[in-house]
């Protein structure tokens, strides 16, 4: 049946651009569609991920598209002033001043939304003034009105997405800049694009299973032949399902037990609980097509290794899965060079989505950077934070 085959391959494409990928064989399920779906129901019901709010807010971009953020703040009775390292606040708001609070600022990854940083948000959360966005056409904000009609996505454009994001958010104070995947990738273009920013206020940058640019050599896991056609076909098959979305939707949906195959085998590097791997697996369903075609061809066109010098000097965090496919430890290894201030962290057996994969690990890695970036400005930060980040050192 054609629509079943062309749903195959859209689900397997529009993984690859998302962070789990296509051109795997995997065996089909032999338990019928009901069966499977009160079994996914069950998976959904287990755990609360995905369900931790902040208070909400919008951004506007540049094109008019309303982008949606919320916000979490320090529980005030454990906030606990900081050693000083240098008096970056003093010179900008005199001797004596209150220091501002630090905000760190989460960018998902693609064909992710916010919710993608649960684990992260529920061991930071009440710690530090925290916020996390919904990149365009994912998530809660709207769908990219410049894609709306007709004109291409493009790195460059989410990096002043995440200025404008800044602006509504943290108007004011020191500010830490995390990525994953795709917002690592937005990061890299705000520096790009706003380096006067970057010096006036990112005090720390975290980049997760991420890459600075060459995405096109990435083999995904796939002999050399098998990845120079998939690069061939792509693109142009990949706009023809975003002209053909609701067709592409049903058999996406059709061949759900394949779909959550890929997904595995392209987001982790181990097994994981499999309530962890259905919720990887809600949040890239729940991106359509469309968006998954408008985006595709901005990877291939990403390069943004000179912009990491914007952000030499800093507190930083450069973390990978050594079994990532879709951004190989390589390309961390190559930011990490370019960033000699921060510390690299290659997690062993993880994959991708090593922020799902490795929690504990991660959360650790970022409470360090955020108290290093926290004391490297004065900003006050919870004890919560600093026992942590010293977990993480044991």
């Amino acid at each position: 049946m054609k629509w079943e085959r062309a749903g195959l391959v859209g689900a397997a494409i529009g993984v690859v651009a998302a962070g789990a990928a296509a051109g795997v064989a995997i065996e089909r399920a032999t338990v019928g569609r009901g069966v499977r779906r009160k079994a996914q129901l069950a998976l959904d019901a287990t755990g609360p991920y995905g369900t931790l709010r902040g208070v909400p807010g919008t951004a506007t971009a540049e094109d008019g598209t309303e982008l949606y953020f919320e916000t979490e703040d320090v529980t005030p009775v454990e906030v606990a002033e900081p050693s000083a390292r240098r008096g970056w606040l003093r010179g900008r708001r005199g001797v004596g001043a209150a220091p501002l609070p630090l905000t760190v600022v989460f960018s998902h990854g693609y064909c992710l939304n916010q919710d993608s940083w649960h684990f992260q948000r529920a061991a930071l959360r009440g710690s530090v003034r925290a916020v996390y966005w919904d990149q365009r056409s994912h998530g809660r904000s709207e769908r990219g009105r410049d894609q709306a009609a007709g004109g291409p996505a493009t790195i460059d454009q989410l990096g002043r997405d995440l200025k404008a994001v800044l602006d509504a958010a943290a108007p004011e104070g020191p500010v830490v800049l995390v990525g994953h995947s795709m917002g690592g990738m937005t990061v890299m273009a705000f520096a790009d694009q706003y380096p006067d920013y970057v010096r006036e206020r990112v005090a720390g940058v975290g980049f997760i299973s991420t890459s600075s640019g060459k995405l096109a050599a990435v083999t995904l896991g796939l002999p050399a032949a098998g990845a120079r056609a998939f690069r061939a076909v792509a693109p142009g098959l990949l706009k023809i399902m975003g002209s053909q979305a609701e067709l592409v939707e049903r058999a996406r949906r059709a061949t759900a037990e394949l779909f959550a195959g890929i997904i595995k085998r392209y987001s982790f590097g181990s097994d994981v609980d499999p309530s962890v791997g259905r919720f990887a697996e809600r949040l890239i369903e729940s991106t359509p097509i469309d968006v998954v075609a408008e985006f595709y061809p901005a990877f291939t066109e990403h390069e943004k290794g000179d912009a990491l010098a914007v952000l030499d000097g800093l507190p930083g965090l450069v973390l990978a899965g050594d079994k990532d496919l879709l951004t190989p430890s390589a390309h961390s290894t190559e930011i990490a060079e370019k960033l000699p201030d921060a510390e690299l962290v290659i997690v062993p057996g993880a994959g991708h989505l090593v922020i799902f994969e490795r929690p504990e690990l991660v959360n650790s890695a970022l409470a360090l950077l955020i108290a290093h970036a926290a004391d490297s400005v004065q900003a006050p930060v919870a004890d919560g934070l600093r026992e942590l980040a010293t977990a993480g050192e044991a």
